[in-house]
């Protein structure tokens, strides 16, 4: 007898979509056979007719329960919501795995990076999730501004007990780790077998954009695709791929926001240098214009939103497969947080998308015909699980696959309101946004954790999860 058979959907598979019966046993997927092949008995069916049935959502980038910047927030002590409301708003928008971060994240001048072991720290953030995570979770490792020896010699170690990427960033305050260092760290992440997910912006021209626009009057937060501009994105992204390409290093550009970025990518995979681009699905709908409405910096995520051309160069990277993965840069804070900085300096970044994306980026590019449910699956799920070490564990409808699942009905419209969504907030920029299709059943290793608008799942349910990344996809573009 088997735990859970799903019947009667349409089965977005590594080979391709059809109808099929997906049987499910301790979970993970045990069968898949043509519809009405699969004569054993279930505990549960689920009649999925009409229905789409997907890859459980990867979020490969988020910031759960961590502390604001007090230059952003406006005051001390304020956290980014917590694990429990994190991935209970995972689950109900289609998604079962994420990926944050250990490591600490200086971007107040004054504030040093934290000294602890690398393997120390990753265990403090498995002991803030545990038991606090309707889903599972991973973390990449950040390693912010000038990073001791020390602590680039415990890579190796990490890498081998399942920390398979590591973040760095070439601005921000403290946590810009300066190129000889990134050299260092880009010898030891290749030679271990780990990958770099980097934030990339050229901290010479936002330090001078930010000084400029201060000195001239313009450094309202409207402003702020001046500071992170597209010339910034082009010269980091060039430069951090020429250092990758002498250290034979994968690199993960995290949050893509220009066409510059789509291009630097395009031409290095081009080139068969092993590099991924992920972008936001706040970059798919909105505009550096939307800055100026009222209110309009609750959609900011650094870097900046930009134009509309970039805002189609990244909608048409992802469909033509320049990028690989959408994201969200998790950051859930209250309005009061949020709207509380209206400078170029003191904007808060971040949004709570977690939610929303497999929706949203359905409604962008699928239901407007830009991409197959191929390719949707690849980029809210399967890359991401490639990319960063979970395949085929993760990101694949596939026997022996852990059986987490999406069924998604493309025939529900909603027009997005706050009551449908369910983040620690009190705002959302999707408010009024239009749905073409919709997430209506959630399953993490063959249990059902939302169903039909109701909650299941218990916090107990995710787990940690080890990464190893494959050899493949450190060599040249995989996917």
């Amino acid at each position: 007898m088997l735990d859970l058979i799903i019947r009667g959907g349409r089965v977005v598979t590594p080979e391709g979509v059809s109808e099929l019966d997906v049987g499910i046993q301790g979970g993970v997927i045990a069968a898949m056979t043509w519809p009405g092949t699969l004569d054993v008995e279930a505990l549960r069916i689920i009649d999925a007719a009409g229905k789409i049935v997907l890859p459980g959502g990867i979020e490969p980038h988020t910031h759960i329960g961590i502390p604001v910047p007090r230059v952003w927030a406006g005051r001390s002590e304020v956290i980014t919501q917590p694990p429990e409301a994190a991935s209970r708003a995972a689950a109900f928008g289609g998604v079962t795995t994420f990926i944050d971060f250990a490591g600490n994240l200086p971007i107040t001048p004054g504030e040093t990076p934290s000294t602890n072991p690398i393997m120390q720290q990753v265990e403090e953030r498995r002991n803030a999730f545990a038991g606090h995570s309707y889903t599972d979770f991973a973390f990449h490792y950040i390693m912010a501004g000038a990073v001791p020896p020390e602590t680039i010699g415990q890579i190796g170690e990490a890498i081998q007990s399942g920390v398979a990427s590591f973040k760095i960033f070439t601005t921000f305050n403290a946590a810009r780790c300066p190129y000889g260092h990134l050299q260092d760290i880009f010898e030891q992440v290749a030679h271990h077998g780990g990958i770099m997910a980097v934030h990339a912006e050229d901290d010479d021209i936002v330090t001078h954009m930010e000084e400029k626009l201060k000195r001239e009057g313009r450094d309202q937060g409207y402003n702020l695709h001046l500071v992170h501009n597209n010339i910034s994105e082009d010269i980091a992204f060039r430069q951090i791929l020429r250092l990758a390409y002498h250290t034979e290093v994968g690199i993960y550009f995290v949050h893509t926001t220009a066409k510059e970025g789509v291009a630097a990518i395009a031409e290095a995979r081009a080139q068969q240098q092993p590099v991924y681009g992920e972008t936001l699905h706040n970059y798919l709908e909105f505009t550096c214009e939307d800055y100026k409405k009222p209110g309009g910096t609750a959609i900011h995520t650094y870097p900046a939103i930009k134009y509309p051309e970039d805002r189609d160069a990244l909608q048409e990277g992802l469909a033509d497969g320049s990028l690989c993965t959408t994201a969200t840069d998790e950051y859930t804070t209250y309005k009061d947080v949020k709207l509380s900085g209206d400078t170029i300096e003191t904007v808060c970044g971040g949004h709570n998308g977690i939610e929303t994306r497999l929706p949203v980026t359905y409604t962008k590019l699928v239901a407007t015909g830009r991409i197959s449910l191929e390719r949707f699956a690849a980029i809210t799920s399967t890359n991401a699980a490639k990319i960063l070490g979970m395949y085929p564990q993760k990101g694949a409808i596939a026997v022996g696959s852990d059986a987490d699942i999406v069924v998604f009905d493309p025939n529900l419209n909603k027009k997005l309101t706050l009551d449908d969504l369910h983040a620690d907030s009190d705002y959302s920029i999707w408010e009024g946004f239009e749905c073409k299709g919709y997430p209506v059943m959630t399953i993490l290793r063959g249990k059902v954790i939302v169903e039909d608008g109701k909650l299941l799942g218990e916090t107990s349910d995710g787990r940690w999860l080890s990464r190893k990344v494959a050899p493949g996809i450190l060599a040249r573009p995989m996917c």
